[in-house]
């Protein structure tokens, strides 16, 4: 009968492990030199995590346990600070809850975005980091322990508040610095910039100008809404580390130390890889196959579970 119960325990474990059961794990890391208040944001439909909003101090990380299948997106909050009525702002990121807990409410523009979506297509992990609501704070996603052939880091390392156009620059409070970078859609509101009305779809929205300064500073970073090709990443069975400033000494103004040289952007994608995530398509095509594949699975596990453990009883 012991023998019974610790196969049964054994293949048990095995089959939530396949099936996705056993959580995955996010562990934010603050590597700059001034304080970051972490935002975090379910999307509509989904179950909201522990947290949705902290503080990390420079040098402080936190590990936060998603449910499965989990769906949401995080980002970096700067220069916060709490009013004598007790409300707490940020001057960039800030999610309009009067809290450090963002209970259900998005960043306002610009800022640098994580975004996840677990057990997808495939039972595979989809994550990018976007900056096609701006930039506000460098951001690294690395995958820790996945597989998978286009399962690998993305991010914006590059010091873009240094780098940003003029027109779409947000300033400190005292005037002096620069301290986000809208994107031209935030700036302009005009359809061709925000993929709207006559481009709202692939063939007619296009880089602009102003996403080409985001793409070339950070390759690997969505810089306008339909840039899959080269910006979309997956990964199977993997926990992530997200980490602001993974460069030191990166220049986020809100520091008041000295100006820092831009944090090197990562190596550029080549697109005729086929590691290269392919967008839409490469959902459609494993969509139908990934559910059959994991009820099919399922069966699998599940009889081997009742013919051993029929076999076993007979001794």
């Amino acid at each position: 009968m012991e023998q019974l119960t610790l196969l049964l325990s054994s293949l048990l474990t095995l089959h939530l492990s396949v099936s996705g059961v056993v959580s995955t794990t996010f562990t934010m890391v603050n590597k700059c030199s001034y304080t970051v208040w972490p935002g975090i944001l379910s999307n509509a439909g989904v179950a909201p995590l522990s947290s949705t909003g902290f503080v990390l101090q420079t040098g402080e990380s936190k590990t936060i346990s998603p449910p499965t299948s989990w769906a949401g997106r995080f980002w970096g909050r700067t220069q916060c600070a709490q009013d004598s009525t007790g409300k707490f702002t940020c001057l960039t990121g800030d999610c309009g809850s009067g809290k450090v807990e963002c209970g259900g409410k998005g960043a306002s523009p610009p800022a640098t975005l994580a975004e996840f979506t677990l057990d997808g297509a495939g039972g595979l992990d989809f994550f990018d980091v976007s900056l096609v609501d701006g930039y506000n704070v460098p951001m690294i996603v690395v995958p820790q322990g996945g597989s998978g052939d286009n399962c690998t880091s993305t991010g914006c390392v590059a010091d873009l508040n240094g780098a940003c156009p003029s027109e779409l620059k947000v300033m400190s409070e005292d005037g002096r610095e620069g301290v986000a970078c809208k994107s031209a859609c935030e700036a302009f509101g005009s359809p061709q910039y925000c993929c709207s009305g006559a481009y709202g779809n692939p063939n007619t929205c296009k880089p602009s100008s102003y996403s080409q300064i985001f793409k070339n500073a950070c390759p690997r970073a969505y810089s306008y809404a339909y840039d899959d090709k080269t910006s979309t990443f997956t990964c199977a069975s993997a926990d992530y580390t997200i980490t602001f400033c993974p460069s030191p000494n990166t220049s986020q103004k809100a520091s008041n130390s000295p100006s820092a040289p831009a944090a090197p952007s990562l190596p550029t994608v080549d697109t005729n890889s086929p590691m290269v995530y392919q967008g839409a398509a490469f959902d459609e095509s494993l969509l139908s196959a990934a559910t059959c594949f994991h009820v099919y699975q399922s069966k699998i596990i599940a009889a081997g579970i009742v013919t051993v453990a029929v076999a076993l009883w007979g001794f």
